[in-house]
């Protein structure tokens, strides 16, 4: 029977579930294809980082005398759709069926099912087995839960793989997160660290020539491009960052330092996404530079937890709550996004920093994302659909799977708890403690009224008292209602007044 074994761009490994047991009658398909690079238009970067990765792995496959359909961007019958490209492929091969490992996103895998009849071929869809955990049995261990915790689910996950683990079966450490030792501001003696710089081959020149000729309109910078794009690039970074960059991660995972896009972070979670690495082998390679000394427990174990914990979680609820997840918005947060955050001007440091981190490197660390990028959006009621689609098309590790439960749940609190047990709201002291960016602000963090007020003061308390009903019931917010209720009745005016200013210069383009 002739198969046809299709492989998304998220599905760069030989070990994908779709590539066992291949036969030499067998055929792969790879496409290059407008509509998904254009659906939502997303960073130049990560485009040339899909094109250049798909190309180089379809010549290994190849190398390995396994045949290979590839469709180039601007192949003259390419159809740029999906589905018409599989259909052109089925009938062209004479195929009789088709195997796919399950997609990453709720859209495709409602498209695959529709192949069987449409087609008229068999139909087989694998689970990828480069999850940690199936989404079967994310939802066992989800069933009847009233809450979801990533700790309690992350714990289950340290037992199953036997990662920082000791023969007793208690946490190596006695403790099973280090979360609290990895909170240290940037100091004035943080050293960056060089980044690795890889040769250019004539396929990625070739890539992002196309590129740069056919989505110069998106926003983001193309050049200097600097990502890996095959499996051995992938490993150098790997091997750099446990080397040289790990020992320091656990301290300073949360700092944030202008001019720095990356300080300690990995840029590993592009690379684990699109599948040139494996998250099991990261987190033991991890785990072994603790094991030899090399790290300390800290910056293991919080390096790990977001990879064996928090992206095998994020998964887990995307998959259970699919699709209703995709349409929540429990706080009712429709403001339109405004224009800084696609690169235009702002007096706000902090969100100037990471917007520019994100267009040059399609790149900002979690923390940005989280409490600046992601905190405004949360405290200005950011309409929820554009904030999602904004982080999914600047972000090279950015897939619905992953970005969905990220942006909705944690980000915005518009999945109403799901995945936070609070929201993630901060006034601009948070972003004063953990960063530099204050210092050569327009805006005065120390104040919370008055036109040079820093924004992010009157719009945490702004949103704490819009939101009252929603939250004065959660004990980890109680403190703050309570010293909101012993501010004097005019403070409490201003607070509102400027608050009100600052809803009216954001939409006229003046914050």
């Amino acid at each position: 029977m002739k198969t046809l074994r299709l492989i998304f761009w998220d599905q760069l490994s030989l070990s994908i579930s779709s590539l066992k047991d291949i036969g030499p009658h067998d055929t792969i398909l790879m496409c290059e294809l407008r509509d998904e690079v254009t659906r939502i238009k997303h960073h130049p970067k990560k485009i040339a980082l899909w094109f250049a990765a798909m190309r180089h792995f379809a010549q290994e496959l190849k190398n390995q005398d396994i045949n290979v359909h590839y469709v180039e961007f601007t192949d003259s019958f390419n159809t740029h759709s999906l589905t018409q490209e599989v259909r052109r492929a089925v009938h062209s091969l004479s195929i009789k069926k088709i195997i796919v490992t399950e997609p990453g996103e709720y859209h495709f895998q409602k498209t695959i099912k529709s192949w069987e009849k449409s087609l008229d071929v068999d139909l087989e869809i694998r689970i990828d087995n480069r999850f940690l955990c199936e989404i079967d049995e994310f939802k066992k261990w989800a069933y009847l839960k009233k809450e979801l915790r990533m700790e309690y689910f992350y714990r289950n996950m340290r037992k199953k793989y036997n990662i920082l683990m000791e023969p007793n079966g208690q946490p190596t450490g006695g403790l099973w997160n280090y979360d609290k030792e990895n909170r240290k501001p940037p100091s004035s003696d943080i050293m960056p660290v060089q980044r690795i710089s890889h040769k250019k081959s004539d396929i990625l020149k070739n890539v992002l020539t196309l590129v740069r000729h056919n989505f110069d309109h998106h926003f983001g910078d193309l050049d200097p491009f600097y990502y890996a794009i095959t499996r051995d690039q992938a490993m150098m970074e790997l091997d750099h960052f446990i080397d040289r960059l790990l020992p320091c991660f656990g301290d300073y995972q949360d700092a944030m330092v202008k001019g720095n896009a990356y300080l300690y972070h990995s840029l590993l979670s592009s690379y684990i996404n699109i599948g040139l690495l494996l998250p099991l082998e990261v987190c033991q390679k991890a785990e072994l530079a603790y094991r030899k000394g090399k790290v300390s427990l800290n910056s293991a174990e919080g390096f790990i937890r977001q990879i064996l914990g928090w992206r095998e979680f994020i998964r887990g609820i995307y998959w259970l709550k699919m699709p209703e997840y995709g349409e929540l918005n429990a706080l009712e947060a429709k403001h339109p996004l405004p224009n800084f955050y696609w690169g235009e001007k702002t007096h706000m440091s902090c969100m100037e920093e990471a917007i520019s981190h994100t267009k040059v490197h399609a790149y900002s660390h979690h923390i940005q994302r989280l409490m600046v990028t992601g905190n405004f959006a949360l405290l200005a009621g950011l309409d929820v659909k554009e904030v999602q689609e904004w982080y999914l098309a600047v972000y090279s590790d950015a897939y619905e799977w992953v970005e969905m439960p990220n942006t909705l749940g944690m980000s915005l609190f518009g999945d109403g708890g799901i995945v936070a047990s609070k929201p993630y709201a901060a006034s601009g002291q948070y972003i004063k403690k953990m960063s530099n960016f204050c210092k050569q602000c327009y805006y005065d963090v120390k104040n919370m009224t008055g036109p040079k007020a820093c924004p992010f003061n009157a719009l945490y308390w702004n949103f704490l008292q819009h939101h009252r009903e929603s939250f004065a019931k959660n004990p980890r917010l109680s403190f703050m209602y309570a010293t909101w209720d012993k501010f004097e009745t005019s403070k409490k005016e201003a607070i509102t007044a400027r608050a009100s200013n600052i809803f009216k210069e954001m939409e006229e383009g003046n914050l």
